[in-house]
């Protein structure tokens, strides 16, 4: 079973919620879990758990119900600070069920001294520790370090709840951790959990299956959104992203939708690189696009020097919106490409010889089917395990990450694909690719290709059926735009 992050099991479990699961139900579901493990260990005895303010804490008070409707168990619960200090909804639920379980003795303590002090460290035949989970970082405070040098200097069996309490659980690494013989991890084992530094803290590993869903982890939803970079406290003009759109020429609306949707997605700069015919129309659309302008009619070689020293002053250049088929620009293109890092190719610029070469570059791409058809140089069947195995074949020839658009969008980095099924009939209006385009750049601009591609393509989809919602079939990709911020803002 393949490892993962902390991070994708923080959005696998918002994706549950946003599909139907209550994250109070996935709790139920790994306390359960953990008495059952448990009892496979011990037919009778005192357990302890010793329990924090979060959900690890939350996993803890389900375990001890469970455990405690048995007679044959002296249950122990010890709270690391006091009922009123619990943080999450579901672990208030958990504690205040408690009070109906049959518990032997529930402790809330927020001094060392007197933890230290007890005496059930030297009688218990099972401690559960349920003290952190997956948000531990650098150094413990007092209380907890306390009581998980207590758990340590005990000759009770561990089992520590989804990590050892102090472990890292992406990095393997503690300063002060519980060394445990067993940890339970729930639905995937977590990176750091099976790194052989981490084996002395770990002990035995089990991972319990909690009921996620499918679809939670193949889908992309609201919890992959939840995982973005968020802008900082002390961030300033540019440090969220500043995106080049090179576009324009046969079309003007398009590079403007791209910019609009960027800056709507959290770009701080978006400047619009576009032909002088078309330059001041572009720029009336909007006061806050920087609107540079390029000689001539199209896009041609002769704008590459202008266009390289723009590149080098932005962090992601969407290339694509508008530009048109000529040659000129199509010689224009392979020139450009060359030069960008970071670049998402949408539109005209989605042709064979664009694609003739592999670029020292991170790349995603924006096609449709019929697109992709022409740079694949294949003709890609409509069914959908045909259009994602040509996805991932492609993007792991070419190196690059592929967002291909359909009733059902296809993300793929050639390894990890994911799914999208936000979206509706009424997004088929000319425009909404050039949204994708401008919300795809500005995630890319401060995020890595991946999540950029499949949280583009999540936020494009669901803010359409908000739109749709109210415009129907008269939706416009403009009402996309203004939906953004509610997706982002997580009003879905």
């Amino acid at each position: 079973m393949d490892a993962i992050t902390s991070s994708r099991m923080r959005a696998i479990d918002l994706n549950c919620e946003y599909l139907g699961i209550d994250s109070l139900q996935l709790m139920e579901n790994a306390g359960a879990g953990i008495a059952r493990e448990i009892r496979s260990h011990l037919d009778s005895g005192k357990i302890i758990f010793v329990s924090g303010r979060g959900n690890n804490g939350g996993d803890a008070f389900v375990a001890a119900r469970h455990i405690a409707l048995h007679a044959e168990y002296d249950v122990r619960l010890i709270i690391l600070g006091n009922f009123s200090q619990i943080r999450t909804r579901e672990s208030i639920h958990n504690f205040r069920l408690l009070e109906h379980s049959g518990i032997t003795e529930t402790l809330e303590i927020s001094d060392s001294y007197e933890l230290e002090s007890l005496p059930e460290w030297n009688n218990a035949d099972i401690i559960v520790d349920g003290i952190l989970g997956s948000g531990v970082k650098g150094a413990l405070r007092r209380l907890e370090s306390s009581a998980i040098s207590c758990i340590n200097d005990s000759d009770a069996f561990i089992i520590s709840i989804d990590t050892p309490s102090g472990l890292d659980m992406d990095t393997g690494e503690s300063v002060l951790s519980v060394k445990a013989n067993m940890t339970l991890t729930f639905h995937r084992p977590k990176k750091g959990l099976i790194l052989p530094n981490a084996s002395a803290f770990v002990g035995e590993l089990e991972v319990l299956d909690i009921g996620v869903c499918k679809d939670a982890e193949t889908f992309v939803g609201p919890g992959d959104i939840n995982n973005l970079k968020k802008r900082s406290n002390d961030s300033h003009k540019g440090s969220s992203g500043k995106v080049l759109v090179i576009g324009g020429g046969a079309y003007y609306g398009a590079p403007a939708l791209a910019g609009l949707a960027a800056l709507r997605s959290g770009a701080d700069i978006v400047t619009l690189a576009v032909p002088e015919k078309i330059a001041s129309t572009v720029a009336s659309f909007s006061p806050d696009l920087i609107v540079h302008s390029l000689s001539g009619e199209m896009l041609h070689p002769g704008n590459v020097p202008v266009i390289s020293e723009l590149i080098r002053s932005h962090d992601v250049v969407i290339v694509g919106p508008g530009l048109g088929k000529a040659e000129v620009t199509i010689q224009a293109l392979t020139r450009i490409l060359p030069l960008c890092k970071k670049v998402v190719v949408d539109a005209d610029a989605l042709n064979k010889s664009t694609f003739s070469g592999i670029y020292d570059a991170d790349i995603i791409i924006t096609p449709h089917l019929g697109e992709f058809s022409r740079i694949s140089g294949e003709d890609i069947l409509e069914d959908i395990d045909n259009k994602k195995n040509a996805v991932i074949e492609f993007s792991n020839d070419q190196k690059l990450v592929t967002l291909l658009k359909g009733d059902l969008d296809i993300i793929s980095d050639g390894y990890e694909t994911r799914l999208n099924k936000t979206g509706n009939p009424g997004m088929a209006v000319g425009g909404t690719g050039d949204v994708l385009a401008g919300i795809t750049g500005a995630l890319f601009a401060v995020n890595d290709a991946m999540d950029a591609a499949m949280c583009a393509s999540f936020i494009n989809g669901a803010a359409g059926d908000i739109a749709f919602q109210e415009k129907g079939h008269g939706l416009l990709a403009t009402d996309i735009i203004t939906m953004i911020s509610n997706v982002m803002k997580r009003e879905i």
